[in-house]
């Protein structure tokens, strides 16, 4: 039974990601959806359902609370599906100072984005073969430390060392891993997070649906990272080179101008 798995499937990437796997993949039996909205959820299985034949099963779980997992192990053991791509696209920010951050909202940054996603990771690999695909959603700011939202963009830096070594561990069983770095993208995510820090990032928002084809499009090439846009691109480039003082200073401008 040929899966796909896709997290925060309910809205914003994942659901993006949900919407387009079956173009990727079209010879695909199911596509488990999970996210904590039921009704989304629902009603995304039967837009899919319609418009693809391919059943959708529904997860509608936390996925930092341990009773999902138990239930994706147990049907896990009991299908023994094969696999073929696991989307990573549930996460969760905050754009605010640390010092004005609850330790609820810090830890719970960290057990999403990074404990969650490793988790999952494990329990899907023993049912992954050659040719099977691996999407973790990082994010442009794991390029580098981000002032006014530090714990959201060391999270995102996990992802990306994350998948990077990943990749490298499974090369040999021919399993390919992507880390998607895209910059503000217009989704529900900064109606929790809080709105991006300086007009310039407003600018930047990208539409999901061209950062997922991009995104997609990279996996298929078999692509370690995906990075959508020229800005981006450039933003990546200049943290590979620019001197960590000077990275910093930039940074803080760019990040808390809006927070103090």
């Amino acid at each position: 039974m040929k899966t796909a798995i896709v997290t925060g499937a309910s809205s914003g990437l994942g659901r993006e990601f949900a919407r387009q796997i079956p173009k990727f993949y079209r010879s695909l039996d199911e596509i488990w959806l999970i996210a904590r909205s039921s009704d989304k959820l629902e009603q995304l299985k039967e837009e899919l359902t319609k418009e693809t034949g391919i059943y959708c099963r529904i997860y509608d779980s936390d996925l930092t609370r341990d009773y999902v997992f138990y239930h994706l192990q147990r049907d896990l053991e009991a299908l023994r599906p094969d696999i073929r791509m696991l989307v990573n696209g549930a996460g969760v920010g905050c754009n605010a100072l640390v010092s004005q951050s609850s330790p609820e909202t810090l830890t719970g940054m960290i057990q999403l984005n990074c404990t969650a996603l490793t988790h999952l990771t494990s329990l899907c690999l023993p049912y992954m073969n050659r040719g099977s695909r691996i999407v973790n959603l990082a994010s442009a700011a794991a390029f580098a430390p981000q002032p006014g939202s530090a714990v959201y963009g060391a999270t995102k830096a996990y992802v990306l060392s994350f998948s990077r070594a990943l990749g490298q561990e499974l090369a040999d069983r021919r399993i390919f891993v992507t880390a998607v770095c895209p910059g503000p993208v217009e989704t529900d995510f900064f109606r929790t997070a809080g709105e991006p820090a300086g007009k310039t990032r407003q600018k930047l928002m990208a539409q999901p649906g061209k950062v997922v084809r991009k995104a997609l499009s990279d996996v298929r090439r078999r692509r370690s990272v995906s990075v959508y846009g020229a800005a981006m691109k450039g933003a990546r480039t200049a943290a590979k080179i620019a001197p960590d003082r000077l990275t910093d200073w930039f940074m803080n401008k760019m990040n808390t101008r809006s927070l103090t």
